[in-house]
């Protein structure tokens, strides 16, 4: 099985729907992911009423391969923050971290989702979190726990603070993704967008980091790129073993 990361500069606005089609044709892998909010931009604060999607707008949505993308979903009289997975089976993951600090205003925006879930691919079990949910010990917890066999990560996170030539953010991110990589035994990808919007750079450098904790391929810096990965279903065949619990 093959995955995609598509890293996007997306635009400030819900007409972004032609650069996903543009990337899905570009690769012929079983599934092709995008990074956060990437069917809006980012920084959409009171735009959100008028530029929010239904879940159902992409529930009618068909492609020729697996597809995640990111979106505000308005549902109830709520918007919230959202990955959907769109494939032979339709999930929706919530946001349930919404950073409200700094920068960030997304809890003045969005909703938070209740929880974190696992669903049924064709890549096995497999979970989506969105950039900030995985900065917090219940999301390690529950990688512990649930042991995915696909952990897919969509972010939006903006450079900041270099370090001996690297973005110390980088630094941070690498260090979570490896650990839920190794704690699950499976395989994670993680997706961040690109471009600038409202005085924040986004960084790029998505990633894939196989069940041993190691990055299999990355993309570049600061710019759209494509990247593709050959999962190796007999590694986390392995690494799972090792990770078993005696009753």
């Amino acid at each position: 099985m093959k995955i995609a990361l598509a890293q996007i500069r997306p635009k400030l606005s819900p007409d972004n729907l032609d650069k996903h089609l543009e990337y899905i044709k570009k690769t012929d892998a079983d599934l092709i992911i995008f990074p956060e909010l990437s069917m809006n931009g980012y920084k959409i604060k009171d735009a959100l009423l008028e530029d929010a999607f239904s879940e159902d707008y992409f529930k009618n949505m068909k492609f020729d391969k697996d597809v995640v993308l990111g979106a505000a979903i308005k549902q109830d009289g709520k918007i919230f923050n959202s990955a959907l997975y769109i494939g032979d089976e339709f999930h929706r993951h919530d946001k349930v971290h919404l950073p409200t600090y700094g920068v960030f205003e997304e809890g003045r925006f969005f909703f938070s989702g209740k929880e974190f879930s696992t669903f049924n691919t064709k890549f096995g079990k497999t979970a989506m979190f969105i950039c900030e949910d995985v900065f917090s010990g219940d999301s390690i917890d529950f990688v512990g726990r649930e042991k995915p066999d696909l952990i897919i990560v969509i972010s939006a996170s903006p450079a900041r603070e270099f370090k001996d030539g690297r973005l110390l953010i980088e630094e941070q991110w690498e260090a979570i993704l490896k650990n839920m990589a190794i704690l699950s035994g499976g395989y994670v990808a993680f997706c961040n967008r690109v471009g600038f919007e409202d005085g924040l750079g986004f960084w790029g450098k998505s990633k894939v980091i196989n069940p041993k904790g190691e990055i299999e391929t990355e993309a570049v810096y600061f710019d759209e790129d494509l990247i593709e990965c050959e999962l190796n279903n007999h590694l986390t065949f392995t690494q799972k073993y090792f990770l078993r619990k005696e009753n």
